[in-house]
């Protein structure tokens, strides 16, 4: 089940007005394609796994600003985080916070997963821009969050990361192997973006999300009732950045002479991307719903990926859920990769809008090609707010958002005509089944 969600962006929003004169853009002209106002940019020298440890430490009590994380003097500097919390494996809503933090202190120490509260037996992080290509980033964050020798380990799915990362904590406490595992889904696209490259980058934020999936009963609130995932490699091509992998120093290697390297930076072809992203989600969100015996009509929230205004109104028109019960949280982060729907969630639910046993169905897409559909009951949640401001002198408005956030919603005017038409062929998923024991 699903007993917890937190978030974290770094920095202050970096508007649509802010954005590099050389890209020729204005607020109205990415408003109008993206539906974005605003992203966070994480500051120099601070990496996915100082984010997901931000996100991470909203939910393990106890925890310490910084860490032990051997990263000399970097630091994550000042960022904006929510969280939803419910008391674990005890039924008892706990304290929501929201807020505003300042950087981990060097030389801080970690607390111990016994003194956090939240004892968590395995770390997954789903991320497409980790801290190195060897080793992978979750047993850093593990042993920063004083977790102990737990298992920990990174899952590659792009933007689909957090619902496959769902899956996996699904099955890793459904099997009895663990009682509670953390979920992160962290990104700093910032790193891997062409300063050129203006489609790209007034689309793409940094940030963070995390959860805690622990055991529970058929019929519990939070419980993670089924998913549909799928893939195809056939469109590798199209989300990509192609070089530092095995294959560009292999073909290096083999190489005569000193080739140029393969292109280091993000690349997506947008239009492409569109229609596959729109039609896969669509067509997992229909064959889950047929699944789990859900109508369009009785999804009380639809979260999907927050790729870009666009897409999210072609996927909800298609599976039939109406604007006002889609969470979107895109206006004021853009798009986070796997820390976009967590992000969401913890938005949502610090502004009081889920209620305990909602129906709350989950939808994302990503480079691989890979996507994944997750449905859920909302969790018990305490929605009292605590406000933590911090050393930037940035407090969250009322409604838990710093009101530099801004926000929008994206008019009809918004979607192409290309959003419309005939329902998606049906494509091939990966059902995961109910299990007997349940997350």
């Amino acid at each position: 089940m699903l007993e917890a969600v937190a978030g974290w962006v770094p920095g202050l929003p970096v508007r649509n007005e802010e954005l590099p004169a050389e890209w020729g853009v204005d607020d109205a002209w990415v408003r109008t394609r993206t539906g974005i106002a605003g992203r966070h940019r994480a500051g120099p020298g601070v990496s996915t796994g100082d984010l997901a440890y931000e996100a991470a430490r909203l939910l393990l009590p106890g925890v310490a600003d910084g860490g032990d994380d051997n990263r000399g003097d970097d630091r994550a500097g000042p960022g904006v985080g929510t969280g939803a919390r419910v008391g674990a494996g005890t039924g008892v809503g706990a304290v929501v916070s929201t807020g505003v933090g300042a950087g981990a202190e060097e030389g801080s120490l970690a607390a111990d997963a016994s003194a956090s509260g939240a004892a968590v037996d395995a770390v997954v992080l789903a991320t497409a821009t980790p801290d190195h290509p060897c080793p992978g980033t979750a047993p850093a964050l593990a042993a920063r969050l004083g977790l102990g020798p737990v298992p920990a380990f990174d899952i590659g799915a792009v933007c689909s990361g957090f619902v496959y990362g769902l899956a996996v904590c699904r099955g890793l406490v459904g099997s009895g192997l663990y009682d509670r595992v953390l979920l992160v889904g962290a990104d700093v696209y910032s790193t891997l973006l062409d300063p050129r490259d203006r489609a790209s980058g007034v689309v793409f934020g940094d940030g963070a999300g995390a959860a805690l999936i622990g055991v529970g009963g058929p019929g519990d609130p939070g419980e993670l009732l089924a998913f549909d995932l799928g893939s195809d490699g056939a469109g590798y091509d199209l989300i990509t950045v192609a070089g530092g992998g095995a294959r560009d120093r292999a073909r290096a290697r083999a190489a005569d002479g000193a080739p140029a390297r393969e292109d280091t930076y993000f690349r997506m072809r947008g239009r492409a991307v569109y229609q596959h992203a729109v039609e896969r989600m669509t067509a997992s969100c229909r064959s889950l719903l047929t699944t789990v015996g859900w109508d369009p009509a009785e999804v009380d929230h639809f979260v999907p990926h927050q790729a870009n205004a666009r897409i999210l109104r072609a996927v909800a028109q298609r599976v039939g859920i109406g604007e006002r019960r889609c969470v979107t949280h895109l206006d004021r982060v853009g798009n986070t990769g796997a820390a976009s729907i967590p992000l969401a969630l913890a938005d949502a639910a610090v502004r009081g809008r889920f209620r305990t046993g909602d129906r709350v169905l989950l939808t994302a897409f990503g480079g691989g090609l890979t996507w994944g559909t997750a449905a859920l009951r909302w969790p018990a949640v305490d929605m009292r707010a605590a406000v933590n401001p911090g050393a930037d002198g940035v407090s969250p408005g009322a409604d838990g958002v710093p009101p530099e956030a801004g926000g929008m919603r994206p008019g009809a005017g918004d979607v192409p005509p290309e959003a419309g038409g005939a329902p998606p062929p049906q494509l091939s998923n990966h059902r995961i089944p109910e299990g007997r024991k349940r997350a």
